[in-house]
């Protein structure tokens, strides 16, 4: 059994669902009259992609991706590598990045790297979550739900070693002896 589990929460669920149909508004009046193909980052984005698009009031596709330089730890590897590529071409569409977490940063930049050598018209992020780390990067990220502190966190997708992802909230990762159920 893992000496891991969920913290204190950061995220409501009721906070999650609100913010997350401000951004569809948001990216349904910036998108509106654009062949909008929206690329989720799987896993960890799953969740959030899925309740996003479902609020879009425009038509897009959907595509995914999934990269990783986690593996099972908490901090990343430094090793971006893609484990599944998009199904189509991407040139001359205007691409909607989804994202679960920006943290280092380092992940998203080699992402944005590879999709623009693809020649899109648009090349835009939305993420759930963001940390300070993302910001050394000085990456762009034109959609964020929430700007959390830089600390490990789980729920709604996020996973620890594939753990935690069903939590409808999203709380702080912690360490050691799981506190009793009340």
């Amino acid at each position: 059994m893992s000496d891991a589990y969920p913290g204190e929460v950061l995220v409501s669920q009721e906070l999650l669902h609100e913010r997350i149909g401000e951004l569809a508004k948001q990216i349904s009046a910036d998108y509106r009259d654009r062949d909008l193909l929206v690329v989720g980052v799987l896993k960890g984005a799953v969740f959030f992609i899925a309740d996003l698009v479902r609020r879009l009031d425009i038509p897009c596709e959907l595509d995914f991706m999934a990269v990783s330089s986690y593996g099972s730890t908490t901090h990343s590897s430094g090793v971006v590598r893609i484990l599944k590529d998009l199904d189509s071409p991407i040139v001359g569409r205007h691409v909607l990045v989804v994202e679960d977490v920006i943290d280092s940063g380092l992940t998203l930049s080699y992402l944005l790297r590879n999709l623009a050598s693809r020649e899109p018209a648009s090349l835009e992020v939305c993420s759930l979550l963001t940390k300070p780390g993302h910001r050394r990067r000085g990456l762009e990220t034109r959609y964020v739900g929430f700007d959390l502190a830089d600390v490990f966190v789980v729920g709604y997708g996020l996973d620890h070693a594939e753990r935690f992802r069903h939590l409808p909230y999203i709380a702080v990762l912690e360490r050691g002896t799981e506190p009793p159920q009340v």
